[in-house]
């Protein structure tokens, strides 16, 4: 069967690899997978590759996909290689480092998935963020590029980038009660 043939059967992608590409494929057996940092996060559904290509991803729950990871199907005929897309994100800037770092544990705080660069942060567009940002006299601007936030200090690659907001709540027990 022609891969014209085949273009409505998806790929169905099984494996994941990092580092180097399959050798002896064609460039045409060769597809590049851009999404988001959320769409990152889920390792199983129906995708598009960048130029149409239906794909299904059944691969095993190891933790979030990397841009530069490789997919495979069962075969080893198709390699697919995971960008990062561009989507709409704030860039925060400040006048001082210690103001950016405040900027940054704020965010932390509400759990939000942060890129950290050399004097300037990048997060997920948000209008109620941008707003607390501005507030605290932090530059803030629109932009549309590639996000690759942080891993998180356990989550080895795990994103917690998502776009509705929720309350967290820790009960703790204790007494007031003095000895």
């Amino acid at each position: 069967m022609s891969d014209n043939a085949s273009d409505h059967k998806p790929i169905v992608l099984e494996h994941r690899q990092v580092g180097e590409a399959v050798g002896d494929l064609p460039p045409q057996r060769r597809l590049q997978l851009p999404l988001t940092a959320e769409e990152r996060t889920v390792l199983r559904g129906r995708r598009r590759s960048h130029c149409g290509r239906a794909l299904l991803l059944q691969l095993p729950r190891e933790g979030a996909l990397q841009p530069g990871d490789r997919l495979l199907d069962r075969s080893r005929s198709w390699e697919v290689v995971v960008i990062a897309a561009p989507e709409p994100l704030l860039r925060v800037q400040a006048d001082s480092v210690l103001e950016l770092l405040q900027a940054a544990y704020h965010l932390g705080n509400r759990h939000v998935a942060l890129e950290l660069h050399d004097g300037d942060l990048l997060l997920l567009a948000d209008s109620v963020l941008e707003a607390m940002l501005r507030s605290r006299g932090l530059r803030v601007s629109a932009c549309e590029r590639p996000f690759v936030p942080e891993g998180g200090a356990y989550g080895g690659g795990h994103s917690h980038a998502h776009r509705h907001s929720h309350a967290h709540h820790h009960s703790h027990a204790h007494s007031h009660e003095t000895p």
